[in-house]
């Protein structure tokens, strides 16, 4: 049977991810701690400051735990069989890991620098838009003059992440209300991830991304920013890699379209993360396909 592993981005960070993980993958967690200057475990268990929340914190841990999960799934024997990889996000980043484009050291370096980077900007805010489909949101925000808001997130066909101004949103969600969207919820966030005031945060991260060596996917990976496999151009793979902080996540368009490309019930779709967020998501879109 074949296989569609899902890596989970922010949102599904919880205290107490890894524990079952930590002891198993000890060598790989140092690896970790040494890049990072902290130690993972105390912060996913403890999280004694309460950092696990913050951006240039979550990034690395969820991104550590993400992989630990499918090193953990590999060990078991499930590697095989494998059509294509995704992520979420910053999920995409262990995808990527796990296709072979860099390994597991180089990618904790590239989420501890994307995370600092966007733990930087400030003065923006998102929302999850509940029941009001995306060109329906866009719609009535154009008719109501409002063109400071981005859409981040095409989660599903019920599911919109908005991200813009912090001043801007709570303007928003009456807007929205009326338009027909049955719940408009401010997310607890402080910046406006995947949304054009990203954009500086995205260029720095570029010239970062030229200091690693990548190299082609072995397995498919779909990417966020553009809904369709990445190339096999390392230097594509990077330039896509840093727009994706400031462009939306295609979320529902590239589920669509592998649920196409791999008909149920011959593949199997896995989610290898601390939560099953993605496969709320799946069968939402499984269902409006339907």
């Amino acid at each position: 049977m074949n296989k569609i592993l899902m890596f989970p981005g922010q949102g599904s960070q919880k205290k107490g991810m890894g524990a079952e993980l930590f002891s198993e993958f000890s060598d790989e967690l140092s690896v970790a701690d040494e890049i990072l200057g902290y130690s993972m475990q105390t912060l996913c268990l403890e999280d004694p400051k309460e950092e696990l929340n913050l951006t240039q914190f979550t990034q690395p841990a969820l991104y550590v735990v993400n992989a630990l999960s499918y090193f953990k799934w590999k060990s078991d024997g499930n590697s095989s069989d494998v059509s294509a990889m995704i992520g979420h996000s910053l999920g995409e980043y262990d995808a990527l890991m796990a296709a072979g484009v860099f390994d597991f050291s180089t990618g904790v370096r590239l989420v501890q620098e994307r995370g600092r980077l966007m733990s930087l900007a400030s003065g923006g805010g998102m929302a999850a838009v509940i029941g009001l489909a995306a060109d329906e949101i866009q719609s009535a925000l154009s008719a109501a003059g409002i063109d400071s808001i981005d859409v981040a997130n095409f989660n599903s066909p019920e599911q919109t992440v908005i991200s813009g101004p912090q001043d801007d949103i709570p303007k928003v969600v009456d807007v929205l209300k009326s338009a027909g969207a049955k719940r408009v919820l401010p997310l607890p966030v402080s910046a406006a991830f995947h949304s054009r005031y990203m954009k500086s945060a995205s260029e720095e991260f570029r010239g970062f991304l030229n200091t690693f060596e990548f190299k082609a996917p072995a397995v498919p990976v779909v990417a966020n920013a553009t809904a369709t496999a990445y190339p096999t151009d390392p230097k594509s793979i990077k330039d896509i890699l840093a727009k994706q902080i400031a462009a939306p996540v295609r979320w529902t368009e590239i589920i669509t379209d592998l649920l196409s490309a791999h008909p149920e019930p011959e593949c199997e779709w896995l989610e290898l993360g601390p939560n099953a967020v993605l496969a709320g998501l799946l069968k939402r879109i499984r269902a409006a396909k339907q």
